[in-house]
């Protein structure tokens, strides 16, 4: 059973560096933003094709003979630059399958199509995504329609690398293109993996499908750069995390403090290598004594701040994290799940999660600061998670090439002493279907707080992937 938690305020006391009144004091204040400068996004502007097609106006078809497709094409051209200020729209037009070759032939820069079919029956939709290109095709309502229907049905049936928008509400569009935005910043990333395996199938097929780079970091290294790790600013976040706490359980100050130097070796060696991404083969490394401390607090701080923090070197957890958390502005959350049937329930358990669930400018909701649960040891982090919310949680097999997926409703932080310390139960669909996918795609899931189930469709087609609903 766990140990009486220990009283916060003789907890800070004991927390050298803190004693010093004006320091708790500039420190109270800074809750929602990191002490030091970390890691940045990738910014690199995304370049489309915008392909307009359609036949000449004088001839009878659908919208209408003698439509103004110029007109219609200025008029979206404006709209779609003014609502994707991250994208270079390069606007071009296509009245059949030949238009359409010649600029596929020009475009060997540009990051995928968006073809917006504004007239039918040029053929030209079929030309570009033919090519394998990601492609987005949008029908511009009672104008494209039929072509469209056609089209995107040929397109998925062949798995090819596209996805369709066909919505009177122009934000679908937006949010379709923002599925670019999102491969451009996975094309510009970088993981650290921090693990004395091999890298492997795994790292190959995340370079190759995703286009982030994967990064092998041994755990001497992380050792080193433990190290290094600056003290005095270790002692800073050990208050922090203390003072925001709702309990402290087992671990001791001195426990935290070693952990956060664990952070700072990890957040250094990010900002170094230009990372927004790190994953930690923290179970070997610490059995065999090449971490000093847990990094749980450590990733949950990671995640907070808006980068990604992942547990036990998973790939495909990681990726997974990275692109919702460029997708969506929000971390996920790894867990090792549970079903409890006779409540319809899934639990989503593990010893890392964060507590701004909505993002680095969100709400933080309550957690407590508990010992990892397998070993009873060093730090971990116990998130009293908001309920009654929207989840969506998946993972991305690259060797697969698919994403298994499943949306749920948040309903309780469940209090128990068995399994990982964080424990968030949801109420699902089809507990049944729930269970025929482990051992297909392993036992992790990441948890993202939302709904995001249309997005995650999108960029999946995008980058071929097959979607698995597993309930």
């Amino acid at each position: 059973m766990p140990q009486p938690f220990i009283n916060r305020r003789n907890f800070l006391a004991t927390c050298a560096g803190c004693a010093a009144s004006a320091t708790c004091s500039a420190l109270a204040g800074q809750t929602s933003s990191p002490l030091v400068s970390l890691p940045s996004i990738p910014t690199e502007k995304t370049k489309l094709r915008l392909v307009f097609t359609h036949i000449p106006p004088e001839k009878a078809t659908w919208p209408y003979q003698g439509y103004d497709y110029e007109g219609r094409k200025k008029a979206l051209t404006a709209q779609l630059q003014k609502a994707c200020p991250n994208v270079e729209f390069l606007p071009a037009t296509a009245v059949n399958a030949d238009e359409a070759k010649k600029i596929l032939e020009n475009d060997a820069e540009v990051d995928g199509y968006v073809v917006y079919i504004v007239g039918i029956w040029s053929r030209a939709p079929k030309t570009i995504y033919d090519s394998g290109r990601p492609t987005l095709l949008v029908d511009d309502l009672y104008a494209g329609s039929g072509e469209y229907l056609i089209d995107i049905s040929d397109a998925k049936r062949r798995g090819l690398k596209v996805a369709g928008i066909s919505s009177s509400r122009f934000s679908d569009v937006v949010e379709g293109i923002k599925a670019f935005e999102v491969m451009k910043k996975l094309r510009c990333s970088l993981i650290l993996d921090v693990t004395n395996g091999n890298l492997g199938a795994r790292g190959t097929a995340v370079e190759e499908l995703f286009g982030t780079k994967v990064k092998k970091i041994t755990g001497e290294e992380i050792s080193a750069a433990y190290q290094k790790a600056d003290r005095a600013e270790a002692r800073k976040y050990a208050f922090r995390w203390t003072k925001e706490a709702l309990k402290v359980v087992e671990p001791s100050p001195e426990e935290i403090r070693k952990s956060a130097g664990m952070y700072i070796a990890m957040r250094n060696l990010m900002a170094e290598n230009k990372s927004t991404a790190l994953t930690i083969n923290c179970l070997n490394l610490f059995y065999a004594g090449l971490l000093p401390a847990y990094p749980c607090l450590g990733l949950f701080q990671l995640n907070n701040d808006g980068l990604v923090g992942a547990c036990e070197a998973d790939l495909e957890s990681t990726i997974t994290m990275l692109l919702m958390t460029y997708l969506t502005g929000r971390p996920g959350y790894i867990s090792d799940p549970v079903v409890d049937t006779s409540k319809n329930q899934i639990i989503y358990a593990h010893c890392v999660a964060p507590n701004k669930v909505f993002g680095p400018k969100g709400p933080a909701n309550p957690y407590e600061i508990r010992s990892h649960s397998e070993d009873r040891k060093g730090a971990a982090v116990r998130s009293l998670m908001p309920l009654n919310q929207a989840v969506t949680t998946l993972k991305y097999h690259p060797i697969r090439k698919e994403v298994i997926i499943h949306t749920a409703q948040t309903v309780a932080n469940i209090d128990e002493d068995k399994a990982c310390r964080t424990k968030l139960a949801a109420t699902v669909k089809d507990m049944n279907k729930i269970q025929s996918q482990w051992d297909q795609h392993g036992w992790h899931r990441v948890t993202v707080y939302g709904n995001y189930r249309r997005q995650v469709d999108t960029i999946s087609a995008l980058l071929g992937f097959s979607v698995v609903d597993e309930g």
